[in-house]
């Protein structure tokens, strides 16, 4: 019995570029990045920041917050755009939620401004299984529904148990979504501290994958939805395997040895049924660290060797996303194969022989998106344009 491959056949997206998949793809094929300076953002990191933030918009009737806005926003362009790609749901839809720190600033009011004192139905919003009951509710869905979390691996790691739902027959098709609206001034002036977040200068500047003079990362958010499925409709990547790993190492710091993010890659490879050199791209996580370039340069050496797919990230264009940063690139990366372009980032700086230069005429073939989350959470996924 031949394997039957799940594919993606909607996308919703709420980004630093605004609401809708349309305005990530505009943006990231453009080359600009999505963040913008916020001036006097909170105490103690600096006066003027630059973050790509999801603007405020959405279903006033949805929730006073932004993420919960987002994230239904996302979920219900992705299943407009399934419909409208041929999807015809089955009995059995289920919805995964990638999602790390919740709704931080609905938490932030929760405490700061109504000091713990709200109305029971105000109170509900706030716990992390409201937003997907109540979509659950929406359409009228009956499969499974829950919430996964995997620090920056989060997006893969929704995508990866969405097809691992379908594979073992719990579902017919899988609505997955990602989402994280969390650049508060605490947590933005904490990633600063770490080190790793660079919010004083344009993102270009800061975030240079893959290149000399790299500071770290650009912060931003989104709420990306997947509509995931093995029905007739007319997809935009397939889903062919995927893996994860923990390095169980430190809570920051990646294993210098890099072991378990080779197992992860070479079991998502196998796991696929590839090759190494059936791989034309390599979508970075890319983060503009030290420690994670070192990482993924040695995948393309001690991986793929010969084969040399190109390397590129989205991260300087749309932000280090966090718990929805595999699946904004993903997305980047689906709209990307549709129009046949991929949307790498411009090099500003020498770099790696294999980073690709911004937007990119695109050749057949698959693509392994790895995603080394902080604390040690590695996943990879590995998708092809859909067959």
């Amino acid at each position: 019995m031949s394997k039957i491959i799940p594919s993606i056949v909607g996308i919703g997206a709420n980004t630093g570029y605004g609401w809708g998949a349309g305005a990530l793809w505009d943006g990231v094929a453009s080359g600009k990045p999505a963040a913008v300076l916020h001036s006097g953002y909170g105490e103690d990191v600096v006066e003027d920041v630059w973050l790509a933030r999801v603007p405020a918009g959405g279903e006033a009737g949805d929730s006073p917050s932004r993420f919960a806005r987002a994230m239904k926003g996302a979920v219900r362009e992705a299943i407009s755009d399934a419909y409208a790609r041929g999807w015809k749901p089955g009995r059995r839809v289920g919805l995964v939620h990638a999602v790390v720190l919740g709704d931080v600033e609905d938490w932030r009011d929760f405490y700061h401004v109504d000091n713990g004192e709200r109305r029971v139905r105000d109170y509900l919003r706030l716990l992390p299984s409201t937003p997907i009951s109540t979509l659950m509710q929406e359409f009228g869905f009956h499969g499974p529904a829950m919430n996964v979390s995997a620090t920056c691996s989060s997006g893969n790691v929704g995508l990866i148990t969405a097809k691992m739902w379908l594979d073992a027959g719990i579902v017919d098709d899988v609505v997955c979504v990602a989402t994280d609206l969390s650049l508060t001034p605490e947590n933005v002036r904490h990633f600063v501290r770490l080190g790793a977040g660079v919010v004083d200068t344009e993102p270009l500047d800061a975030c240079r994958p893959f290149q000399e003079g790299s500071r770290g990362f650009a912060m931003g958010e989104a709420s990306v939805g997947f509509v995931v499925t093995t029905s007739p409709a007319t997809g935009y990547i397939d889903i062919l395997g995927g893996a994860m790993s923990h390095d169980a190492f430190h809570v920051v710091s990646v294993d210098p040895d890099h072991g378990q993010i080779m197992r992860c890659v070479s079991d998502a490879l196998a796991d696929a049924g590839v090759r190494a050199d059936d791989v034309a791209y390599l979508n970075a996580h890319g983060p503009g660290t030290k420690q994670c370039d070192v990482a993924e340069t040695a995948i393309l050496s001690e991986i793929f060797g010969v084969a040399r797919p190109g390397v590129y990230s989205v991260k300087p264009l749309t932000g280090h996303c966090q718990g929805a940063a595999a699946a904004v690139e993903i997305a980047a990366a689906a709209l990307g194969t549709e129009a046949g372009v991929v949307p790498a980032a411009p090099r500003v700086a020498p770099g790696h022989e294999l980073l690709l230069d911004g937007a990119t005429p695109m050749v057949d073939g698959i693509t392994v998106k790895p995603s080394l989350g902080m604390g040690g959470h590695n996943s990879v996924v590995v998708f092809a344009p859909a067959g």
